[in-house]
């Protein structure tokens, strides 16, 4: 922890560095006594946090967000004490980083999306805030091996799925090549282990050719006239990784396990060396990249060769400027890192155009996981570059389609498109694009919208919250009355009438979780499908069995007692043993009556029990059921549907969707040919017996269902 002081002496003036320690102090005592599941103090985890911050060069506020950004969540202090303290952009950055731990969730994933959901809100108004974020995870994973396989397993999967493209997005190279090695380490531990050990090996194998190679290029520069460095590096394990698994190559087929880098101060002079390591050296056809004219959607640059020597040995050569390879190594934490230059200030504003397009269209997605899910396509690094016919690039994810193209270039040219022509022809609206096609989309202005149809091929994230912002501006009635129609077919269906269970109750409940202002937005919603027409039904369902008032047994002048039963009261007896007679099988809820028997106290029958018809009516007494039903029925059922494949698994399927158990089951084909299926089913309330039965009636194979008596 003494290291981190250091550094702040040696790279922040006085008064900065005031700040820091202060912030450093107030930390530490406020983390006193806590320990990680390594055991060492809690703190030292903000202070690596804060150290690798200041490796990027992050200001002052943001490494002093770092020594802090736990302390909100794991101590008694408040955003009051920390603005009070530090000021308040201090306190917002700390706030951006801040999990949502008051708030209750189903899930890990629905927990951690809306975590990321926050942090990226917040990341638009401040890019500081998840270059904070990146560095808590980054230490995280260093230290992940004290954590239990199964939260190693999920931490990296997450950490490679979000965090390292998200790094990459923003350029920053150093975080995102040491995130990838380490969820590798975890994700797939035995590859690990071998390129660790073989990858030393080969580069051992390989140094003298690879220390030639960059002397042949560094007399290149002299013979010239050129200043620039030239070095060889290992790529990291991952991307190595990678390239196996995607193209089946071995170890031993993979070229270019190191690559040469050649930085220069000038464009010109990049292309100038380009053009002289290709007359030394053959370059390999298609692997000839020009970033520098078409950077990458994190706006990286560089020229990229692959080329063989006289020796039949192929290597990648990297060339870039001074400014160019600052960039690719630390990527937006270089505005703050070389801040001093104005160059990096275009770069800059690029890289945040693509964070506010984002926040443009996340508004459209009620759903935090909709929203990770749209966003993780635009993380990617696989993209294709395609040309607007005034030459303009477009970058989108592989296998996009004119719509994405038309959506990228502004959403009102994607609701306008009716058509697109690629290099001059006309194409279909799902046809995938290829790097260097040129598009040209046809469009209009009375044009109907965009198609439902589209969300099923389009690739990109923006694109398709476009189209459903669309709907769900431009068509609201119609929206509001398909989603009341989808909830009510589905309520139904899952024997449920829709008025009943969505009550003003209940939708509070659900507006609170789902965050709808009322009833009208919630059904469009369901109609454009930003919301599933199940995630609405099973929750209302779950606060509509909540809500139902437990049976309240009335007493009649005293004269309704229990029975050892607990669960039936006999009008004007008390102290008989109850049974339920076994020929009609009553289950709460059911109309009941009881029959005195001889020496075998009252059994308990249903009113419609054809085996009553037989008995001394004198012999019956009044029964209901109480509220405490504290035991298992069985009832019986019979089930009469068309003799095909497969009704039974239709009808058993049914009983398992409603965690209801089978106690025994007939079948046989009936004189009109067709299936009859007797079931004895175990439950605790008739709600359930009849709800199964609804649920069977609905089902176009099923004639009949009803109870039986045996």
């Amino acid at each position: 922890m003494m290291e981190v002081l250091e550094k702040i002496k040696k790279n922040y003036l006085a008064e900065d560095g005031e700040l820091l320690f202060s912030a450093y102090k107030y930390a530490e005592e406020m983390h006193s006594g806590q320990k990680r599941a390594s055991g060492e103090p809690y703190f030292t985890h903000p202070c690596a946090v804060a150290e690798i911050l200041i490796d990027l060069g992050l200001d002052t506020p943001t490494v002093a967000a770092a020594f802090l950004h736990d302390v909100v969540e794991d101590t008694p202090a408040t955003d009051e004490d920390i603005q009070r303290r530090f000021g308040k952009e201090i306190m917002t950055l700390v706030d951006g980083v801040t999990k949502l731990d008051k708030i209750h969730f189903q899930t890990h994933e629905e927990e951690d999306a809306e975590n990321f959901r926050k942090i990226f809100v917040a990341m638009a108004n401040d890019v500081r805030v998840i270059i904070i974020k990146l560095a808590d995870r980054l230490h995280n994973m260093r230290s992940l091996n004290f954590l239990s396989n199964e939260r190693q397993q999920r931490i990296a999967r997450e950490t490679l799925e979000i965090y390292t493209p998200l790094a990459g997005r923003l350029g920053i190279s150093q975080i995102k090549c040491e995130l990838e090695d380490l969820c590798l380490k975890y994700i797939d531990p035995e590859a690990y282990e071998y390129l660790v050990t073989n990858i030393h090996q080969e580069l051992e194998e390989r140094k003298s050719f690879v220390d030639f190679v960059v002397e042949q290029i560094k007399e290149i520069l002299k013979e010239s006239n050129i200043e620039g460095e030239v070095i060889g590096r290992p790529k990291h394990f991952y991307s190595i990784y990678r390239k196996m698994k995607n193209q089946g190559k071995t170890l031993d087929q993979i070229y270019d396990v190191t690559a040469v880098r050649v930085i220069v101060s000038g464009i010109d002079e990049c292309y100038e060396i380009l053009g002289k390591i290709h007359k030394q050296w053959k370059p390999v056809p298609g692997r000839i990249k020009d970033y520098i004219a078409m950077p990458k959607r994190n706006m990286y640059q560089s020229l990229h060769t692959t080329v063989v020597t006289n020796f039949g040995q192929f290597f990648e050569i990297q060339i870039r400027t001074v400014e160019m390879h600052k960039m690719a190594e630390y990527g937006i934490a270089a505005h703050w890192k070389y801040k001093e230059k104005k160059t990096s200030e275009n770069n800059f504003d690029a890289r945040l155009s693509w964070i506010r397009d984002v926040m443009d269209w996340q508004g459209s997605l009620n759903e935090s996981k909709d929203f990770v899910d749209s966003l993780k396509n635009d993380l990617y690094d696989n993209e294709l570059l395609v040309f607007t016919p005034h030459g303009k690039v477009i970058s989108l994810p592989l296998e996009a389609t004119p719509v994405d193209f038309a959506y990228a270039i502004h959403s009102e040219v994607g609701n306008k498109c009716v058509g697109a022509k690629v290099n001059g022809k006309i194409v279909a609206l799902n046809s995938s694009l290829s790097t260097g096609d040129v598009v040209e989309i046809l469009t209009q202005s009375n044009g109907r919208g965009p198609s439902w149809d589209w969300l099923k091929f389009v690739k990109s994230g923006s694109a398709r919250a476009k189209i459903r912002l669309f709907f769900k501006k431009e068509m609201k009635e119609e929206n509001v009355k398909t989603g009341k129609a989808m909830l009510e077919a589905e309520a139904r269906r899952r024997g449920y009438n829709l008025n009943d269970i969505l009550t003003e109750s209940s939708f509070k409940k659900l507006s609170n979780k789902l965050v709808f202002s009322s009833v009208d937005e919630m059904m469009a919603s369901v109609g454009y499908g930003a919301v599933g027409v199940n995630q609405i039904i099973f929750k209302l369902i779950d606060y509509y069995k909540k809500e139902i008032p437990k049976p309240v047994e009335v007493i009649d002048s005293g004269k309704l007692k229990h029975t050892p039963a607990g669960s039936v009261t006999i009008k004007g007896m008390g102290g008989l043993l109850v049974r339920f007679a076994h020929c009609c099988n009553p289950v709460p809820g059911d109309d009941i009556v009881g029959f005195v028997s001889r020496g075998r106290g009252v059994i308990v029958h249903r009113t419609d029990c054809p085996n009553l018809a037989d008995i001394d009516k004198n012999r019956l007494q009044s029964a209901q059921w109480t509220g405490l039903v504290e035991t298992e029925f069985v009832a019986g059922i019979k089930v009469i549907g068309d003799n095909c494949e497969g009704l039974a698994a239709e009808v058993f399927a049914e009983i398992s969707l409603m965690h209801l158990s089978l106690t025994q089951v007939n079948g046989r084909v009936n004189k009109d040919k067709n299936a009859e299926i007797d079931l004895r089913i175990k439950l605790n309330k008739r709600s359930d017996i009849d709800l199964l039965m609804n649920r069977l009636k609905r089902n176009k194979h099923i004639i009949d269902v009803f109870r039986t008596t045996n």
